[in-house]
């Protein structure tokens, strides 16, 4: 594991590596297997070789009780190392992995009142061979979260250029009509969360869609979710009200 970025780090460089953002509860990384399924597809995808992920696991243990963390944030992040100028990641060895901690936010409000929603301005590039991954161009979130805070909103409704609802800023979304719950399939752009993953295999009845946003005139309520805050009921989208009661009922039963 790496302690002191390099200048000559791609992830510094270029964005050139991918994270991972892991809560820790009562000194226990949560959701861990499905964030480290999670790195490993998206080392798979960017071709970025990691030796051993036991190391890994066992440094994310190792640095939960040197810190003695108790509730708190896990940021893993994997560069593809250090390199010369230029592009081409060829003879680029071995990886750099980060590892630091946070304070865990507070997100009691939130999961008691609800959000507000409003739609995005700023549209996600579509680039599917990137879709479902974190890796660490986050520019567009940077953007969407100063777009946020200029508009006084919880969050933002977010849709890729071609128009299909995709997020919320860093979080995924679920929307209920007509007694289903959907979620958006992300294969052009978006992160696949570890929480979204865990609520589609404990509930496969959720379906993932392609809808744009004239799809919204039905749905009666959403839920975001994310590793950190779990889940989330929305109160409001562009100011209209939604069923909060029916979110937070669904958010209670998967709790």
């Amino acid at each position: 594991m790496t302690n002191t970025i390099s200048t000559n780090d791609r992830c510094f460089l270029y964005g050139d590596g991918f994270f991972s953002t892991v809560r820790v509860t009562d000194g226990i990384p949560q959701l861990w297997s499905l964030h480290l399924a999670r790195l490993q597809h998206t080392a798979r995808q960017l071709a970025i070789d990691i030796a051993d992920w036991r190391l890994l696991t066992d440094a994310v243990a190792d640095t939960i009780a040197a810190e003695q963390l108790t509730d708190a944030v896990l940021k893993v992040q994997i560069s593809r190392g250090d390199g010369l100028r230029g592009y081409s990641p060829a003879g680029i060895a071995p990886a750099s992995i980060y590892i630091s901690h946070s304070k865990l936010p507070d997100y009691s409000r939130w999961q008691q009142q609800g959000v507000s929603l409003m739609l995005a301005e700023l549209r996600l590039a579509v680039q599917p061979v990137l879709a479902g991954l974190k890796h660490c161009n986050r520019l567009e979130q940077v953007l969407l979260k100063q777009e946020a805070i200029a508009r006084q909103a919880d969050d933002l409704l977010v849709c890729d250029q071609q128009g299909f609802i995709t997020e919320a800023i860093a979080a995924n979304l679920f929307m209920h009509r007509a007694g289903r719950w959907y979620t958006p399939q992300l294969n052009r752009a978006g992160v696949a969360g570890v929480m979204r993953s865990q609520l589609l295999a404990r509930q496969p009845d959720i379906e993932q869609v392609n809808w744009q946003l004239s799809e919204l005139a039905k749905v009666d309520a959403m839920v975001l979710s994310n590793a950190l805050m779990g889940l989330v009921p929305v109160q409001s989208y562009n100011n209209q009200p939604l069923d909060l009661a029916l979110a937070k009922s669904w958010c209670n039963e998967l709790l």
